[in-house]
């Protein structure tokens, strides 16, 4: 009689990911394309160059207006992203 150990596809996918360290830069991929989902789309339309270094999201946000509104709101932007991957990717969010 044979055991087998039953996987989903899932979890399998997930394992490879996690051995080749793959996992977290496609959460981080993952997190740069929900911007526009979580700031709106009329931010989005303001927004420049985006990218991840050191847990830190550096984004580029074209109108200075705007930016000063983005930065009072970065802990709850910071929350939202975090829960759109389903992980905690980003720390902070430096606006220039």
């Amino acid at each position: 009689m044979f055991r087998r150990e039953v996987k989903s596809l899932e979890d399998i996918v997930a394992q490879c990911l996690r051995h080749d360290g793959l996992e977290t830069p496609l959460r981080q991929k993952r997190l740069l394309d929900s911007w526009g989902k979580v700031a709106g789309k009329a931010i989005e339309k303001y927004t420049g160059e985006k990218f991840i270094r050191n847990q830190v999201l550096f984004v580029k946000i074209l109108n200075p207006a705007l930016r000063a509104d983005l930065s009072m709101m970065r802990e709850r932007l910071v929350k939202n992203l975090n829960a759109e991957v389903g992980a905690i990717i980003i720390n902070d969010i430096k606006l220039f």
